[in-house]
């Protein structure tokens, strides 16, 4: 699992609203999802302006991929052990692999829990990212 450095915004819009400029970074990971009742955008919180409809104060762990369509139980194994710990996540899948977020506040005790869990982290410390 990786820690991406960025806090995110998951955002609700109309159904029927264009994707706005402010989701589509450059670089920047987004997740756009459009379904018959609404807009959701997960992007960087600070793109997001203050009158948007957001849950803010998100951080994101990347499973480190690709991973085969093959694979399986990889999402439950990140989501069981946080929902044992009463860690509420957002979880999105791409082509190449999962992303969970969880607030910034449950951030440490989400990496404990995962790395209890079995999970290997590419730093040595909490203390190397930024947890907060």
């Amino acid at each position: 699992l990786e820690l991406l450095a960025e806090s995110f915004a998951i955002c609700r819009l109309g159904a029927n609203d264009p994707v706005p400029a402010w989701a589509l970074l450059p670089g920047a990971f987004a997740s756009i999802c459009r379904s018959p009742d609404e807009l959701s955008i997960v992007c960087p919180d600070p793109a997001v302006p203050r009158s948007v409809a957001a849950e803010r104060g998100y951080r994101a762990l990347r499973v480190r991929g690709p991973l085969p369509f093959q694979i399986t139980g990889v999402l439950a194994g990140i989501a069981r052990p946080l929902a044992e710990a009463e860690i509420p996540i957002f979880a999105i899948s791409t082509y190449d692999t999962d992303y969970v977020l969880v607030r910034s506040r449950d951030l440490a005790q989400a990496v404990e829990v995962l790395r209890e869990a079995g999970h290997v982290w590419p730093w040595a410390t909490l203390d190397a990212p930024p947890l907060t």
